[in-house]
């Protein structure tokens, strides 16, 4: 638009629209605009019209969240001064989320797979690469701790379980809640995923350490193992 943002009738300017209505008034075109603080001179391209730009480029603001510098550089009129203002915006935003999440071990006992869910979601959906994680419980089902047994794929050969149960056991752990992401935002399970819980729901037979679930977390969605009868 010619002359930019300040050519534009007082009411529809993203500062201006944010002082009057709030932010929720804006959409995240207008909120990338008032973060990148000017446009393109080069391009005549308006603050507004890099952000409706980012967001076709990276589909959501999330997955402009998951972009390197490079990555973000790469759009046209966004430089790097413009790329670091985005990316500090957006990790505040996480670092809010982690610090009102309480600490999982403050948590007496999870009840559901829709509880641990709730509570570990947002932390592990934004994971690039799978993690296999194990929560550590005592004999009444109380959060002990939580150990990270792998990064990277999931197979029998990464989540052996001796990795596992060594953790359990260095804890005196008496039963675990098991769960990976899965950076595809899928949480059906995989043939690897199924072989995994098997081998481990076996082992636990073996070693006297229950595996009450093995929750797989995908985009805003999970897939329980016990509430579908498999554990």
């Amino acid at each position: 638009m010619n002359g930019g943002i300040k050519c534009w009738p007082e009411a529809e300017r993203p500062r201006e629209k944010m002082m009057q209505r709030g932010p929720s008034a804006l959409s995240e075109a207008e909120l990338l605009a008032l973060i990148l603080g000017s446009g393109d001179a080069a391009s005549g391209r308006s603050a507004l019209d890099l952000g409706r730009e980012l967001i076709l480029q990276f589909k959501s603001l999330r997955g402009l969240a998951d972009a390197s510098l490079p990555e973000i550089q790469r759009v046209k009129g966004i430089g790097p001064a413009k790329a670091t203002c985005i990316l500090a915006a957006l990790d505040l935003s996480r670092r809010i989320r982690e610090k009102e999440r309480r600490p999982i071990e403050s948590f007496e006992r999870f009840t559901s797979a829709a509880q641990v869910f709730e509570h570990l979601n947002h932390e592990y959906r934004d994971r690039h690469t799978e993690q296999f994680v194990a929560l550590l419980l005592d004999g009444k089902n109380r959060i002990i701790s939580r150990a990270l047994i792998s990064e990277g794929s999931l197979n029998q050969s990464i989540v052996h379980p001796r990795e596992v149960f060594n953790a359990a056991v260095r804890q005196s752990a008496a039963a675990m809640i098991l769960l990976h992401n899965h950076p595809s935002g899928d949480p059906t399970p995989s043939p690897e995923d199924l072989a995994v819980t098997r081998l481990l729901c076996e082992a636990g037979q073996i070693m006297g350490i229950r595996v009450l679930d093995h929750i797989v977390i995908g985009e805003n969605e999970y897939y329980s193992f016990a509430d579908h009868g498999q554990i």
